[in-house]
């Protein structure tokens, strides 16, 4: 160990020699800082446009177009692509809504299907191009293109009784957003529409009041918190012409959830994924669509939780009919197995400790599997890898130390593009075969004059965790000429959830990051052992104790670089939104011993408020798990809330309501807590436009206020 003033001098001499060699790069400029202007420093990656066949692909340079030969790499302008694919609107057909009316165009022709004003929802086409389905007043319809013919296959929709159109607490949480609440699904061969019947009749509503206009206006949600009734689901199977529906033999009454149902490719039967309210267990039934019969095809149980939720990924089905691919996390990593068409296992196609993201593509000629999947090589890179179906011979194709964002396959899988980086490269593009060979780089987004520029150092860390156990990932840009004698503030920026991690080893660069560099900010992003990067092993930390481990991680973090990066104790402050909201929270006053300043938007604040399928698939009931919800609610800790807390919420947020900012206010200021509050009127769960600039500002106020003690750059504020 050096004598102190050996140390000292050694330091005084590193940061002269680190001044020294800064100073001979160039300082970034207000068009970097304020318009993220970086040419000359980044240039654009060529476009990938799309494959032309099996072995050519169209490329845009600079705003011209090339033809490239996938087997040499050779590039070849052009205007005309050498083999010409129909358009989706000559093969298919399109579907456009124009003045509440529905309207088909095919071969550039447009037919007008409808001619009334009531809404129509989800209007989708059905695979033979003869039908359109839709909504309609929460009732499913038909109507065929040649004749015009409306078909009406439900009668009884409702305020309260919804066909085809899904519950809130199905669309937010079960069938996703991008549903747009469709809840029903053709057939293959075009001969029946399954669709979920929602009785929304027992569940509680929930009163957002918005303050516009002379009177405001209220909104009614069917909203279950914890606890509350969950609509009652049951699954009709009809012809498109109309006629009686099929009900399935499953019994409405039970206290349960469906997951999207899945139509054998023949059409033959219909699977539908069953679990119960405790979300421990996953039931795939096969129905018959003539009778409803029912019987069990698959049966997976696990000690925490299995999730619905399954962006329609969980069955693939072979083109050969002989079998499907299954994906599960009942190891407690996710995988993919290889069932026949009768529900019986064959065998594992990927094992150990890495996750599967999606199948990109399976080659059934030559029995191999495409995939994609992250922790292989590393929890925060995505890899693109190739295995037989029988599970051996498991191939990375990707290369190198990046994290391999973007993956476009050709046709058959023979060749694909991969966009990449790292958190200290900018990002790439290269040509690669399906043997893992480089067949040519097609683009460096870092220019020649990339090194010339003092541009702030990010690099990508890990910390072991208190435990040991886990080997935490941090991704950290640093002040630009950092002066080892000094402090710097810390700027978080998390999210937190469940499996939803934000820390990834990938390229980053932006106005903002190199401006409040420059300012000195160290600015972090973090994850915790259950955000993804270790698999379900890793997020069933969370299982009954929302808030507890994600809390003690980020607590790790922090303290090693207070301890090793000149972090300022002082000044630690942790910026997230919705369940990132959640968590600047309870740093702020669980975590007050670390954490001393919190930007929280739109949070939840106690886990009884939010809804019943995303809180009670971790937390249980409250019932049964009283501990757990004591300990994740906010409001517990208030009385050790020090430091400044910034809220923001939107009037009338639909997710996650502002009753839960209201209710730690509340808390706040009868324990005499000083904070910063604002509101969003007519904001959601987020708001644009000027608005969102609004919020932008206000934290950009925040962090010059709190953390860098000094008046804002007015070229800061928009």
């Amino acid at each position: 160990m050096l004598p102190r003033f050996k140390f000292l001098n050694t330091l005084f001499l590193l940061a002269i020699i680190n001044v020294s060699v800064q100073a001979q790069k160039k300082e970034l400029g207000n068009d970097q800082y304020f318009k993220n202007n970086f040419t000359g420093i980044i240039q654009p990656l060529p476009v990938f446009n799309k494959w032309i066949d099996d072995t050519h692909f169209i490329l845009l340079r600079k705003g011209s177009r090339f033809t490239v030969d996938a087997r040499t790499g050779e590039e070849i302008a052009t205007v005309d692509e050498s083999i010409s694919s129909k358009s989706i609107d000559t093969i298919k057909g399109t579907i456009s809504t124009k003045e509440g009316n529905l309207f088909f165009k095919i071969n550039g022709k447009e037919i007008q299907l409808t001619n009334d004003k009531d809404k129509k929802s989800n209007a989708t086409l059905s695979p033979d191009n003869k039908y359109v389905a839709f909504t309609k007043n929460n009732d499913l319809y038909t109507i065929e293109i040649n004749s015009k013919k409306v078909n009406r296959l439900t009668s009884d929709g409702s305020k309260l009784i919804l066909n085809g159109y899904a519950s809130w607490v199905y669309m937010e949480e079960i069938l996703g957003r991008s549903s747009q609440y469709r809840s029903y699904w053709w057939s293959p061969d075009s001969k029946k529409i399954a669709f979920f019947r929602s009785d929304d009749t027992n569940v509680p509503l929930f009163v957002i009041t918005n303050a516009k206009g002379l009177h405001g206006e209220v909104e009614y949600t069917h909203y279950p918190k914890v606890g509350d009734p969950n609509p009652s689901v049951k699954i009709g199977i009809i012809s498109p012409k109309g006629g009686t529906t099929v009900w399935t033999k499953i019994n409405e009454k039970q206290d349960q959830y469906f997951g999207m149902p899945y139509w054998k490719p023949d059409g033959s039967s219909l699977l539908i994924q069953w679990m119960p309210r405790s979300q421990d267990q996953l039931k795939i039934y096969e129905v018959n669509p003539t009778t409803g019969n029912i019987k069990e095809f698959y049966s997976e149980e696990q000690k925490t939780w299995v999730k619905l939720t399954d962006d329609g990924e969980r069955i693939s089905f072979l083109k050969n009919g002989k079998g499907f691919i299954l994906s599960s996390d009942k190891t407690g990593w996710k995988h993919l197995y290889y069932y026949s068409m009768n529900g019986k296992l064959i065998n594992p196609i990927t094992t150990g400790n890495f996750t599967v993201n999606k199948i990109e593509f399976v080659d059934e000629s030559n029995q191999l599997v495409y995939f994609s999947a992250r922790g292989k090589e590393n929890t925060a890179r995505k890899d693109y890898y190739s295995v037989r179906l029988d599970g051996t011979n498991l191939q990375r194709l990707t290369f190198g130390e990046y994290n391999h964002s973007l993956i476009s396959l050709s046709p058959t899988a023979a060749y694909f593009i991969t966009t990449y980086s790292n958190s200290s490269t900018p990002e790439k593009m290269a040509l690669v075969n399906n043997q893992g060979k480089i067949i040519k780089e097609l683009g460096d987004s870092k220019a020649s004059s990339f090194d010339e520029n003092n541009i702030a150092k990010t690099d990508f860390l890990r910390v072991k965790s208190d435990d040991g156990l886990f080997d935490l990932p941090m991704k950290v840009t640093w002040p630009i000429n950092m002066d080892p004698t000094k402090k710097y503030p810390v700027l978080i920026s998390i999210y937190g959830g469940p499996d939803a991690g934000t820390c990834w080893d990938s390229w980053t660069l932006t106005g903002a990051q190199q401006w409040y560099a420059k300012e000195g900010l160290i600015q972090v992003v973090m994850d915790h052992r259950a955000s993804g990067h270790f698999g379900k092993v890793g997020v069933n930390y969370m299982h009954r104790d929302l808030g507890h481990w994600e809390l003690v991680d980020y607590d790790t973090l922090v303290k090693w670089l207070i301890i090793n990066k000149q972090a300022d104790p002082t000044k630690i402050c942790i910026a997230g939104f919705s369940y990132g909201g959640y968590m600047g929270a309870l740093a702020l006053t669980k975590g007050a011993g670390v954490f001393t300043h919190a930007l929280v938007g739109g949070p939840v604040t106690d886990w009884t408020l939010y809804d019943s399928h995303y809180t009670e698939r971790f937390m249980d009931l409250p019932s049964e798990n009283p501990a757990g919800y004591k300990t994740g609610n906010v409001m517990n800790y208030v009385d050790q809330y020090k430091g400044m807390m910034q809220i923001v919420h939107g009037e009338i947020d639909d997710n996650v309501h502002m009753q839960n900012s209201l209710q730690l206010i509340s808390k706040l200021q009868d324990a005499k807590k000083d904070f910063e509050m604002m509101v969003y009127p007519g904001g959601r769960h987020g708001w644009p436009g000027n608005k969102a600039m609004h919020f932008q500002n206000l934290k950009t106020q925040f962090i010059y206020k709190h953390l860098l003690e000094k008046p804002v750059n007015p070229l800061l504020l928009k």
